[in-house]
């Protein structure tokens, strides 16, 4: 596989993943429950930008300028670079046939992130600790890093099919 189509392939896989968290999501917005708004990874960036890492609570941080656009396209571009990491761990031969395990693995595993850098720097404290119902929080971060797992998997899946 050519470099260009292993870099497109990931892009491609790494969207998909993201966009299942992203449905994901809404379906638990519709059910009422608590989702980031990704202006606040787009505020966290901006302050990150001057100098400030963490937060207490980021929601009290003041705005900046392409809040939303900028923490769209940063979940966007960390999907891409965790599909990116999957494969420098299991090799381009993974795209042209995609396991579910180590993709699911790998989902799971992921799930270190926000517990460990971004849930503190959000105020939230390491593993949502700080926050009113931390057990909820972490089940819910869980099962969101596992089906980005799943949708890792069904990108390189898809593309399997229908690209040779």
């Amino acid at each position: 596989m050519q470099s260009v189509e292993v870099v497109m392939r990931v892009m491609a896989v790494g969207a998909v993943a993201t966009a299942v968290t992203d449905l994901w999501a809404a379906m638990l917005r519709r059910l009422g429950r608590p989702v980031l708004d990704y202006a606040l990874l787009g505020r966290w960036l901006g302050h990150l930008r001057r100098g400030r890492w963490r937060h207490a609570p980021i929601q009290a941080a003041a705005p900046v300028r392409c809040e939303r656009l900028l923490g769209w396209l940063a979940h966007y571009a960390i999907g891409i670079g965790m599909a990116a990491a999957l494969l420098a761990v299991l090799g381009s031969g993974w795209l042209r046939a995609p396991t579910l395990a180590p993709a699911l693995a790998f989902g799971v595993v992921s799930v270190a992130l926000p517990f460990l850098v971004m849930q503190p720097a959000f105020g939230a404290g390491i593993a949502a600790a700080r926050v009113p119902r931390p057990w909820p929080a972490r089940l819910q971060s869980v099962a969101t890093h596992a089906l980005f797992g799943l949708g890792l998997y069904l990108g390189a899946r898809v593309l399997s099919i229908f690209i040779v």
